[in-house]
């Protein structure tokens, strides 16, 4: 399973990020951002959903 992570976090590897549920289900018009290294993911739609890394 993804580790799902909090919006606000930084430091997370460079990379695509998808959000995801709480518990990391699909979420309806779910965004995608691309981070760069030390760059803080954004914050959500809704509150409570998380990010996964992409592969």
């Amino acid at each position: 399973m993804a580790r799902l992570i909090k919006p606000g976090t930084d430091n997370e590897p460079k990379g695509k990020y998808r959000e995801v549920g709480p518990r990391g289900g699909q979420v309806p018009s779910a965004r995608t951002v691309e981070i760069d290294q030390g760059d803080r993911l954004p914050p959500t739609q809704k509150s409570g959903n998380r990010w996964v890394k992409d592969k």
